[in-house]
C-alpha cells in the first residue's frame, strides 16, 4: 500500500471532502425541478461547442452514476454523423487510460473499473469530452480521484479536452487547491454556456 507524504495528506483529504460535497450537490440538483431544462440546455451548448471543433475522432465517456450523458446528447446531431467515436478504457494495474473505437451503440464491454467502453481498436481522439465532478474558472477539473484523465491528457497535449459539468459544480481555486499534476482543459461547457 502506498502512503502519501505528510505534505500531500491535507490536500488529498480536502479534495476527498470537496468531491463528496460536489457529488451530493449534483444528486440534489438532478432531483430538482429545474433539472430537465438544464439538461436540454447543456446538451445544446455541448453540441454547438463540439460541432465548431470539427473533430475527426471524438472521445466521449459512458456516463457513470449521475453524470451528464454527453454521448446521448451528441448522438442526435447530424453534423457529427460521420465523426469517428471512441470511449475510454481504464486499467487499474498499472493505472492507465486509453481510448478504443466505439460504434455509438450501448457498450457491451466494460473496462477494469466497470464502466462501459468501446471494443474497437485503440485510438487517439483529437477532441475528448471529459466529465467533471467539479471545475474552476481556469479550466481545472476535479474528477473521481484516480488521475486517469490527468495522466492521459499530460501524455497527449495536442488533444482538445472539453470538460462537461453543471454550473453548480464550479469552485474557486482556493477551494480546489491546485496540484502539480492537474492538467487544465481547453474549456468547460455548462448549461449556461462555455467557461
Amino acid at each position: 500500500m502506498k502512503v502519501a507524504p505528510a505534505s500531500s495528506v491535507a490536500p488529498l483529504a480536502a479534495r476527498r471532502a470537496l468531491r463528496a460535497r460536489l457529488l451530493a450537490e449534483r444528486e440534489a440538483f438532478i432531483a430538482s425541478p429545474g433539472f430537465v431544462a438544464a439538461e436540454k440546455a447543456l446538451a445544446a451548448e455541448l453540441r454547438d461547442a463540439i460541432v465548431r471543433l470539427e473533430p475527426e475522432c471524438l472521445g466521449l465517456y459512458w456516463p457513470f452514476a449521475s453524470e451528464f450523458n454527453a454521448a446521448a446528447a451528441l448522438a442526435a446531431d447530424p453534423m457529427l454523423d460521420k465523426v469517428a467515436r471512441a470511449l475510454p478504457y481504464a486499467r487499474r494495474e498499472p493505472c492507465a487510460l486509453e481510448f478504443r473505437r466505439w460504434s455509438g451503440a450501448a457498450p457491451t464491454s466494460v473496462d477494469e473499473c466497470g464502466i462501459g467502453t468501446g471494443d474497437g481498436a485503440a485510438t487517439t481522439p483529437d477532441v475528448v469530452v471529459v466529465p467533471c465532478v467539479g471545475f474552476t474558472a481556469m479550466g481545472h477539473r476535479l474528477g473521481y480521484g484516480g488521475g486517469y484523465y490527468d495522466r492521459w491528457l499530460a501524455a497527449h497535449p495536442e488533444v482538445v479536452a472539453v470538460g462537461v459539468a453543471w454550473s453548480c459544480a464550479e469552485v474557486d481555486l482556493a477551494t480546489f487547491a491546485l496540484q502539480p499534476h492537474d492538467v487544465p482543459l481547453a474549456f468547460i461547457v455548462t448549461e449556461h454556456g462555455i467557461r
